[in-house]
């Protein structure tokens, strides 16, 4: 068993609530259903500083490469114009 530890929260009224009735319909304990959320909440945080931080490091290199916003724009106009009603596949 992972080691754990007590963490108390400040929570508005309604989202205890819901928390408590989430608790109830799954059989869950609110302790439980909590801890998962707030590892589900970090795994996406930390995902996203991860790419963020790499996307960072990737344009301070010498040789990294950028494109003007106009060109950009251009780019994807152009895109949208020839794919304009077609079906997805």
């Amino acid at each position: 068993m992972p080691k754990t530890t007590t963490l108390t929260v400040r929570l508005p009224a309604e989202v205890k609530s819901r928390l408590e009735k989430l608790a109830t319909a799954t059989d869950r304990t609110k302790a439980y259903l909590a801890s998962r959320a707030i590892e589900e909440y970090l795994d996406a945080q930390e995902w996203q500083v991860r790419g963020i931080e790499e996307a960072v490091q990737a344009a301070d290199r010498p040789d990294a490469v950028f494109t003007e916003h106009e060109q950009l724009h251009g780019r994807f106009a152009e895109d949208a114009r020839t794919t304009a009603g077609k079906k997805p596949r």
